[in-house]
């Protein structure tokens, strides 16, 4: 049989076994995305609580067998309206997270992370091999327990749990926006940081904010749950605004009070110089950031 018949014989049953290959996977996660879509309407639309977090259960196992197919990654699961995706946008991570109304005002969140990770070995003195694999992490909610979020600092086992609404690569870490309902009297909004260990062990909580007289981890923001806050990221800027916080009707009485708190009106920046934030008060918010 001459080379070339050989050859392109070869080619196409290696892009049958391809297709094949490709059609049964995209028919697996078009399947589990339907299961998962039926358990969802239990997850969050029962008005038990317990037949929720009974159905969360189910859910938390669908996704934990889905996830370990590395292909799921790419698997946009898009029609799963109460489940927050995020991919970070040099496709090393990719964070998915819910979370759950308890009766007494309170929530409680889930999640996993999906990473690409990249390992270094070092072979003899020059030589260095890099190796890539995927991992899941389940995330666990430990804010419950946790007394100053400002300062925590937890893996994916001991993580303060919120819904991402955005994440921001940065230097060495990323930068992530996120919302917690916290109770019925106040809601709360985060700049959260999230880095990984050299053996790809996510991390939530960094030092990377250069604020006076404080070393926070991550930025915490308390407020009235019958008011909203704005917290939005300029990508052109490289810079994160702010609604700025205060009592109502600029009580003194109220100080400390997150209840009565609101946005004045003002805003602040965090903007990135090298590789931390550096918050500016009191920005004029209509125009953009100075030269």
């Amino acid at each position: 049989m001459p080379k070339t018949i050989f050859f392109l014989l070869f080619f196409c049953a290696a892009f049958t076994a391809f297709s094949q290959s490709a059609d049964s996977s995209h028919y697996s996660f078009k399947q589990a995305e339907g299961e998962l879509r039926k358990i969802e309407q239990a997850v969050f639309n029962s008005k038990i609580e317990s037949e929720r977090f009974e159905a969360n259960k189910a859910f938390l196992k669908l996704w934990d067998e889905v996830l370990a197919k590395p292909q799921s990654m790419q698997w946009a699961f898009d029609s799963i309206k109460g489940v927050s995706r995020l991919m970070s946008k040099d496709k090393k991570f990719r964070i998915i997270i819910w979370n759950m109304y308890r009766n007494d005002g309170t929530y409680a969140y889930f999640g996993f992370i999906q990473v690409n990770s990249v390992k270094v070995e070092k072979k003899g003195l020059f030589k260095k091999i890099k190796t890539t694999s995927y991992e899941v992490f389940p995330l666990s909610d430990r804010s419950a327990t946790v007394k100053s979020p400002e300062t925590y600092i937890g893996d994916n086992t001991k993580w303060f749990g919120m819904l991402y609404n955005a994440v921001i690569d940065c230097d060495g870490y990323y930068t992530l926006i996120g919302w917690d309902g916290n109770d019925k009297l106040t809601a709360r909004k985060f700049i959260d940081v999230l880095y990984f260990k050299s053996d790809g062990t996510p991390i939530f909580g960094k030092d990377v904010f250069k604020i006076p007289k404080k070393s926070p981890k991550r930025i915490m923001f308390e407020f009235s749950s019958e008011v909203n806050m704005s917290i939005k990221y300029y990508e052109k800027d490289n810079r994160i605004v702010v609604s700025h916080l205060s009592p109502k009707d600029g009580s003194s009485f109220l100080e400390g009070q997150w209840q009565y708190y609101g946005p004045d009106g003002s805003y602040d920046a965090y903007d990135q110089h090298k590789d931390r934030w550096v918050v500016t008060e009191d920005i004029d918010a209509r125009n953009p950031k100075s030269k």
